[in-house]
Order: C-alpha cells, then sequence, then structure tokens
C-alpha cells in the first residue's frame, strides 16, 4: 500500500510538468485519479473476500449414530464439506458422537451449565424430551425461522408435528425417523408351519399373535415327548410400553391420561391381559434385553420393535447345544388388535439448533435442507433401518433406491415401512417429565407379575386344566399390579 501512495504522488507530480505541456487537462487527470484511488479498495475487497472463504463458519454437531451408521454419518458430512459447504463456507466439525442417554445427559449438564460441562453444540441430534428442558431454557432456534411454509410442507406432517414442543415453535426437527415392525424368523417358522398349517398372514393381528404362540408351545414341546412342559416362546415385544400404548391407541383409547397410565379404561385392562396371559403360560417370553438377542439363539420366532433394530439380526441362530443355521429373516408390518385401526408409534430423535449468531443459525439451515434432501436423507437410512422424512423420498426415490440395495433385510425394510407410511397412521408418544421412568416402572413390573404369576400357574396346573389356571390368575393379578404400580 506505501508504494501505491508513492505512485499517487508521482503522478501528482506528473501532471504539473503535462500541464505545462498542454497534455493532460484538470478533467482528464481528476479521472485518472479516481481510477487510481479505487483500486487500492477493490483489491482490500476481493482480499477480504478470499479471507471469508478461507476462515468458514465452523459448526459443531453432536449425535448419536453408531456403528454402521457413523461410516454414513462421516461420509455424508464429509461430502457436505466439500461441495454445498465449501461454496457457502460453512464446515461441520463431529465433536461428540454417544449414544441416546449419554447424549441426553451432556446435553442437559451442558444446559445446566454443570461444573466440567463441555459447551452446547451448534447442532445436535436429540429426542423431543431432551429439546423440552434446553427449549425451556430458551437456548435453541425455532427452526421455523429457518424453514420457509413451501419447504417444510415437503416432510411428513406427523414428522414435523413430533418437533413441535411448545408455542407452535419447531425445536426438533426430522432427520432420521423409526417405527416398528414385526420381525420373524421364517426359517423356523417354516419348519413350524410345515407340520401345523399356520400362516404368516396370522401374525397381522396380536390376536393371531397370541393364537400361534399358543400353538407353537404346544407343536415345539412335542418334539420332545419324553419332556413334559418344555415348550418354546414364540413372541416377545422390545417394549411392553409401547405395545400397550399403541394396542390401546388402536382400540380407540388413551393408555395415558394426565401423565399417567389410565388402569381405569376397560381397554387398558383389554391389553394388559392380553400380553400378561401368554406371558404366565409361557407362550411368550418375559426377557430383560432386546429382541433379536432371544432371537439369535432361537428362543423366540417373532418380535416388535424399532425398525432401526434390523441391523442387529443375526444371519444365523445357534442353538443351546451349539448347532447353527441359517436365518431368514421376514419384516412384516405392525399388528393390529381385531377391530382396532392401522396405527403405529413413531420414533426416533431429530436434531437441534442451538442459539447463537444469525450466520451460524443459517449455516445450520443450509446443512439441514441439505441432508434432508430426499435423494441424499434417502441415502443415509438406506443404510441405516431409519425411515427417510419426506413425501418425495417415501415416493418413485424409494423405488429406485430398493432396487439398488444389495442388503435383503434392508431392502425388505424399505419395502414393508413405504406400505405402512401409506396405510398406517404414525402416533406421537406423549412427552412429559418422567415418562422415561413411567416406561420403564411399567415394564419392569409387569414382568415381575408375570414371572411370580407363571410359577403359580405350574403349580396350579397339578390340579386344575390350563383355562381354569390362567383365568384364577389374571383378575387378582391385575389388581396385584394395580396396587403395586400405585
Amino acid at each position: 500500500m506505501v508504494p501505491y501512495i508513492l505512485i499517487l504522488i508521482n503522478i501528482s507530480y506528473l501532471y504539473q510538468i503535462l500541464k505545462l505541456g498542454g497534455i493532460l487537462t484538470k478533467k482528464r487527470y481528476i479521472t485518472l485519479l479516481s481510477i487510481m484511488l479505487l483500486v487500492p479498495i477493490v483489491i482490500l475487497t476481493v482480499s477480504i473476500i478470499r479471507y471469508n472463504m478461507k476462515k468458514p463458519i465452523t459448526l459443531t454437531l453432536w449425535h448419536n449414530y453408531g456403528g454402521q451408521m457413523k461410516d454414513t454419518m462421516d461420509e455424508m458430512i464429509e461430502e457436505f464439506n466439500g461441495t454445498i459447504g465449501a461454496k457457502k463456507g460453512i464446515n461441520i466439525n463431529v465433536t461428540s458422537i454417544s449414544g441416546s442417554q449419554t447424549l441426553h445427559e451432556k446435553l442437559t449438564m451442558a444446559a445446566g451449565g454443570d461444573p466440567g460441562a463441555p459447551e452446547l453444540p451448534d447442532i445436535s441430534t436429540a429426542y423431543p424430551k431432551t429439546a423440552l428442558i434446553l427449549a425451556e431454557q430458551e437456548l435453541l432456534v425455532d427452526l421455523k425461522e429457518l424453514f420457509s411454509d413451501a419447504e417444510l410442507s415437503k416432510y411428513i406432517p406427523c414428522f414435523i408435528e413430533e418437533g413441535v414442543l411448545s408455542n407452535d415453535e419447531l425445536y426438533v426437527f426430522p432427520t432420521a425417523k423409526s417405527t416398528e415392525i414385526l420381525f420373524v424368523n421364517n426359517t423356523i417358522f417354516d419348519r413350524f408351519a410345515k407340520d401345523t398349517g399356520a400362516t404368516l398372514d396370522e401374525l397381522s393381528t396380536f390376536e393371531g399373535i397370541t393364537r400361534i404362540s399358543e400353538q407353537y408351545y404346544k407343536w415345539s414341546d412335542d418334539q420332545t415327548p419324553d419332556i413334559i412342559g418344555d415348550g418354546k416362546t414364540f413372541y416377545v415385544p422390545d417394549s411392553l410400553f409401547n405395545l400397550s400404548l399403541i394396542g390401546c391407541r388402536q382400540l380407540g383409547a388413551d393408555f395415558i391420561r394426565n401423565n399417567s397410565i389410565d388402569f381405569t379404561n376397560p381397554v387398558t385392562a383389554k391389553v394388559w391381559e392380553s400380553i400378561f396371559s401368554p406371558q404366565v403360560q409361557g407362550h411368550y417370553a418375559i426377557f430383560d434385553g432386546y429382541a433379536s438377542d432371544l432371537a439369535k439363539t432361537g428362543d423366540i420366532v417373532c418380535s416388535t420393535g424399532s425398525t432401526a433394530g434390523v441391523l442387529f439380526f443375526a444371519p444365523t441362530v445357534t442353538y443351546s447345544d451349539n448347532t447353527t443355521e441359517s436365518a431368514e429373516l421376514a419384516l412384516l408390518p405392525y399388528p393390529v388388535y381385531e377391530g382396532g385401526d392401522k396405527i403405529v408409534i413413531q420414533r426416533g430423535a431429530g436434531m437441534c439448533v442451538t442459539k447463537s449468531s444469525n450466520a451460524k443459525e443459517k449455516a445450520a439451515g443450509i446443512f439441514l435442507k441439505w441432508f434432508t434432501s430426499p435423494n441424499n436423507n434417502l441415502r443415509f437410512v438406506s443404510s441405516t433401518g431409519y425411515l427417510p422424512v419426506t413425501e418425495e423420498a417415501f415416493g418413485d426415490i424409494m423405488l429406485k433406491e430398493i432396487d439398488s440395495i444389495s442388503d435383503p433385510n434392508i431392502k425388505k425394510l424399505l419395502q414393508v415401512s413405504r406400505q405402512m407410511q401409506m396405510e398406517y397412521e404414525f402416533y406421537i408418544s406423549p412427552v412429559f417429565d418422567k415418562v422415561d421412568q413411567l416406561q420403564a416402572d411399567y415394564d419392569s413390573s409387569l414382568k415381575a407379575q408375570a414371572t411370580k404369576a407363571k410359577d403359580i400357574y405350574r403349580s396350579l396346573l397339578e390340579t386344575k386344566d390350563e383355562t381354569s389356571a390362567i383365568h384364577s390368575i389374571i383378575e387378582s393379578s391385575l389388581e396385584e399390579f394395580i396396587q403395586n404400580f400405585d
């Protein structure tokens, strides 16, 4: 810049000389001088732009996608940073990958300013229960400010609705959702069906599952005629709470009322009994853990659970005698209680944006739009067991994607998910303080009550038939369950 000033001074001397010679008029001199003064301004502006391009906005991101999902997430973030991010001057930096519960704890600690807690990230995956805590402290951006109404209309309405937590403000943006379906070990079921005539169609209702479970228990017991009463369990739900919640909803009743379980509703008792009775008789498994663990050992044939759980079903079964066999997995729509509506739970976290600067918030919006665009979003979910979040992704794009997928289970998953998206209503689980504790208490109490009643049932079989034995247990067990639960 200093040499440039010297040039201007020399031009001033040159003007005096040229003026005396009649070569340069004053008007032409002013024009030349103006141009020379604009040059450094242009150079400085370009330098600032180049500097800003070299120093993009960096957004920190926390997420809970581990395992195979982490690899896909890493690839997509790298792609964003190298394309749209590079063009827009945005860089996504993943600074934490944790399980859902750990992430919840870290976010609430950071929001509360607990000693040693890290700073809140710019973007984070979160369930509504977590986002609600942050929103109440006014730490989250209303995402409606980052998306137009036209843009929001492209997403599945109930997926958007789940993220609207208070004052009609959108705090959790859908990025990948899940629901529950029925998983069936078709290899074992085919053997059973060959002898009994059972069909997969009978598993479309919970009453059908109950009947098949009883039939399977007796069939498996008959395989060892020298051992009486060693029949095997057929079915287990990953969540007793979710089964009860959705079962009541399918039958037109609310399982939860005033943030507690409504035991006064006869539908609640009906659904409870439909679970409890086959548990006591040994037809349903009583298990602390995920159904995929029991599926690996052949201790169950079918289960209901999250679509994201498809990745955890092993391709083989290892029995107690250490023999193994391949296991073909059938994936079917979520069962419906007879006479009920096709309703299924809506699950999965979304992404929240923390309040910061206007530039960072807009940059976060750009990333969310890119990540959830139909092709990108379907590419992410097609390898993870989650569902896409836009109407378009569930349409022709998904049909094309299904044909290109090599994993047979993921292919089946997308097919059944597309069917359910067209036929089922997705239900949003209630969000309130201590809902997780309520769910945990319900599941543990029901398992404990069923385990206790199972021992009593077996002793009653010494003097009573099966029907009389189970009927003598159910009524008193429900009363005891309610009293203990309260």
